[in-house]
């Protein structure tokens, strides 16, 4: 039951954005220096939102109060007076805050925080809610090295499945290897068949290494 309602979910790719309209939730919050393209810090947050109000409380002891300013979407002030921006750069993974000395990028999903399970290399996907799972060959486009990402494999029949992965950002999304196409779950995909393995470029900015095996199975 939990594989097929996993499946689905897959498919149809998760709502992370729903998140945005409950009262609260945990989230992942990393922090950007002001003119800086590498954050310093990843940690616990929690994000709530009501009536257009934003509270986002950090595990480092900042909370930042937001309400609206004026009529245009997105735009706030904090606690302080300082104007702050919404911007949806995230797509369904989150959220991105920009203050005048730094960006939150609020994060729905919070496994990269979570303790690496050294008995588990494809860890935070486990056998228990994936047919199988496995290590990526991983990298961002302009990279020559290949990392790993871990990644969870939900097949299918006629040799078709959704495979769900963990980029090197810690956000995870979904690719869809279907008969007669490829697709991901709020991203562009531009795939092609090399020998026995699918290269997937994702958005132009990461790429990956999906064999046929891990599709189909033995």
């Amino acid at each position: 039951m939990m594989k097929t309602w996993m499946m689905v979910t897959a498919i149809l790719a998760p709502a992370w954005a729903g998140i945005v309209a409950a009262d609260w939730t945990e989230a992942r919050c990393d922090i950007y220096p002001k003119g800086s393209d590498h954050t310093d810090k990843m940690i616990h947050c929690t994000f709530a939102q009501r009536q257009g109000h934003v509270t986002i409380t950090r595990e480092d002891g900042v909370t930042h109060d937001l309400s609206p300013a004026g009529d245009a979407v997105g735009n706030f002030r904090d606690q302080h007076g300082r104007t702050v921006y919404r911007q949806s750069g995230l797509s369904n993974q989150g959220l991105i805050f920009r203050f005048p000395d730094e960006s939150v990028y609020v994060y729905w999903n919070t496994a990269a925080l979570e303790p690496v399970d050294a008995d588990n290399p494809t860890w935070p996907f486990t056998m228990q809610d994936y047919d199988a799972t496995t290590l990526l060959r991983c990298r961002a486009a302009g990279d020559t090295e290949f990392g790993n990402c871990a990644a969870g494999i939900l097949r299918m029949e006629n040799r078709q499945a959704s495979i769900v992965v963990q980029n090197q950002a810690g956000e995870q999304f979904t690719i869809n290897f279907m008969t007669d196409y490829v697709n991901a779950s709020n991203r562009k995909v531009d795939a092609r068949l090399e020998g026995d393995t699918w290269i997937v470029v994702i958005d132009g900015k990461e790429v990956y290494e999906v064999p046929l095996a891990a599709i189909e199975g033995g």
